[in-house]
């Protein structure tokens, strides 16, 4: 059965692996550590949440557009761990053309290369495609984020093209943003199952 998208319902998505809740304000405790240790995080970020109060502004930027019904942002809750590892968030939210884009995603040190990412892209895959009906999921990156391309082409996703010189990294440089997606009849042609065997 298929539902409408409704930015101010509270969706929750969890496996054995992973729990995504929508992300609060009061989120800020469970995240400031990776604010405060973990600079390496922001590098190819749009947005640098290298503080507490950055982290803050980080969060309240998601919850505003949640409010604008254009976002919908998740903390991550790692149930392996018993450990919060980051957030996620779907945003140019298209209800009239079914399109919208992944990304904001980030997991910390520890929690890159568990597995912990593809059960939450999982998760999300599912949701968007069969629960809500969407018929495309985009994702862009830095052109130069080499690991984050090569885990997004392991969920499944085409690589379309890249937007040169499209938007500005926290740095104030420009950056080159490669776009991928994954297409709704895809995931039913056989990416499903794909990225279910790899989950471990």
């Amino acid at each position: 059965m298929l539902y409408i998208f409704d930015p101010e319902t509270d969706y929750i998505l969890e496996d054995e692996h992973a729990l995504l809740r929508p992300l609060l304000l009061s989120d800020t405790e469970h995240l400031n550590t990776f604010a405060n240790n973990e600079p390496d995080l922001w590098t190819y970020s749009l947005q640098n949440a290298g503080s507490e109060s950055a982290m803050k502004q980080y969060i309240e930027k998601a919850l505003l557009a949640r409010e604008q019904g254009k976002g919908y942002p998740y903390i991550v809750f790692d149930k392996v761990k018993q450990q919060y590892a980051g957030t996620t968030r779907l945003y140019d939210i298209d209800l009239s053309n079914k399109c919208l884009s992944l990304g904001y995603t980030w997991y910390g040190k520890d929690f890159q290369g568990t597995g912990l990412n593809k059960h939450c892209k999982y998760l999300l895959f599912e949701f968007v495609f069969e629960q809500m009906g969407f018929e495309r999921i985009e994702f862009r990156l830095d052109g130069l984020n080499a690991r984050s391309m090569n885990a997004i082409k392991g969920l499944g996703c085409t690589l379309e093209g890249v937007l040169r010189s499209n938007s500005y990294r926290p740095d104030g440089s420009r950056r080159d943003s490669a776009v991928l997606s994954i297409l709704k009849e895809e995931w039913f042609d056989g990416k499903k199952e794909l990225l279910k065997s790899k989950l471990t």
